[in-house]
């Protein structure tokens, strides 16, 4: 369990340095001023349901684009479009991949207050998802196109490389879900690449994040959606069980190896052949092995988690406060102090302080926990998912890692085939 501890340390390293106090600064004679966070005007509620049905438009569009007329040219220019309203128009908010916080803090805190277009915003990709495949990430969210646009020349990535990257997306999720339930942080809003893109403001370090994703976009295609974004977990598994999803060919497969070579996203699986009877009962004890292996990865993934505990509850500035309380006035340094005088500034006595301290690190103990299980979960399926032997025909995308971007359309000989017949018969 070693890199989840590694990986995880990382995250607490970067989300300390954008960490922001709990109770508001002291006034100072000086005259200074804090200036105001650079976040988008709350929008009336006509214009939250013009966001809305926008979105289902755009969804329902890039549905008919890659399912029906089969279009890349159709894909890109909505992409363009999604680019221009939902990032730099609408500034990257509200995100069905910023959502996952606003919904990790519904179901945690019944006080916390709920919104239709966010929840809207959250559900409708899945569901399109799961009947259709993942079209939001094709031709609607505004990340996944600002990396589209500057793929150049794309490279493969090491097949086992590509499976250690692929597991960072399920820390990420877990991360971020554990630090809105705590009401810590928005970490995924705050770590976002891109937003201070769409922008044109904000942490110079954030700033310069996005612009390296771009640049190794050029090379490794959309490295954040397949490597990072959180809410790409979440369609992975709804486009899994996806009904309509697309297809390479529009008939049979002449296994030219096109579409391969055309995905810049490694997402086509190729045909396997039938395996030998020494090599299926491997394959079965491998599987029974991994099977049994299951719930020592989730225990012991848990209990390394939980190790964490303390580093991940630091993090929330209650908790962080209230520790503070407890040194010795030689021990606190002048940002503390100006912190402790603000506390007693805001009339909270510092017993009600220490229960909410004690409640969200509870809340911690039980979170860390649930994390740790859940990433030894995922270790333990993707084992026992490279050890079931799936026999494939023909060239065919991967269900879930497909971003449905209908780019191996474009090299399929039998998809050209179609096409001169359509313009012959004029239909």
């Amino acid at each position: 369990m070693k890199p989840f501890v590694a990986i995880l340390i990382l995250l607490l390293s970067v989300l300390s340095v954008f960490s922001a106090n709990r109770f508001p600064m002291p006034q100072f004679e000086s005259g200074y001023t804090i200036p105001a966070p650079s976040i988008p005007a709350a929008r009336t509620p006509e214009l939250e349901m013009l966001d809305v049905a926008i979105l289902l438009v755009t969804l329902s569009l890039a549905v008919w684009l890659v399912l029906r007329k089969r279009s890349r040219r159709g894909v890109f220019l909505l992409a363009l479009f999604s680019l221009l309203y939902f990032g730099f128009f609408r500034k990257g908010c509200v995100c069905p991949v910023g959502s996952i916080q606003n919904v990790s803090i519904w179901l945690f805190d019944s006080q916390a207050a709920s919104s239709l277009t966010v929840a809207t915003f959250f559900l409708l990709p899945l569901v399109f998802a799961l009947l259709f495949g993942r079209i939001f990430c094709a031709a609607v969210c505004p990340l996944g196109a600002i990396q589209d646009v500057v793929i150049l020349s794309p490279r493969k990535i090491p097949p086992i490389l590509a499976r250690i990257l692929s597991f960072i997306p399920y820390l990420y999720l877990g991360f971020g879900v554990l630090m809105a339930a705590t009401g810590t942080a928005y970490v995924i809003c705050r770590l976002d690449p891109f937003v201070s893109l769409f922008r044109l403001s904000g942490e110079f370090p954030m700033l310069v994040t996005g612009i390296v994703f771009l640049l190794i976009g050029t090379v490794i295609a959309r490295p954040y959606c397949r490597f990072l974004c959180p809410y790409g977990v979440l369609l992975n598994w709804m486009s899994r069980l996806s009904k309509y999803h697309a297809t390479i060919t529009p008939t049979e497969c002449v296994k030219c190896r096109l579409c391969e070579q055309a995905c810049p996203f490694d997402a086509i699986q190729v045909p396997s052949s039938n395996p030998q009877p020494e090599t299926r009962r491997v394959g079965l004890r491998r599987l029974t092995l991994m099977i049994l292996l299951l719930p020592i990865l989730i225990s012991a993934g848990g209990w390394s988690a939980s190790c964490l505990t303390p580093a991940l509850a630091q993090l929330n500035p209650t908790v962080k406060l209230a520790e503070t309380l407890r040194f010795t006035p030689s021990q606190i340094s002048g940002s503390q102090n100006m912190e402790i005088s603000a506390f007693h500034g805001s009339g909270t006595q510092q017993k009600d302080l220490e229960r909410q301290a004690a409640a969200i690190q509870a809340r911690f103990r039980t979170g860390s926990w649930a994390l740790g299980g859940f990433l030894g979960a995922v270790l333990g399926f993707g084992l026992i998912g490279t050890s079931i032997q799936h026999r494939r025909e023909i060239y065919q995308p991967d269900r879930g890692a497909c971003l449905s971007c209908a780019r191996c359309y474009l090299f399929c000989p039998k998809e050209h085939q179609r096409l001169n017949k359509r313009k012959a018969t004029g239909h």
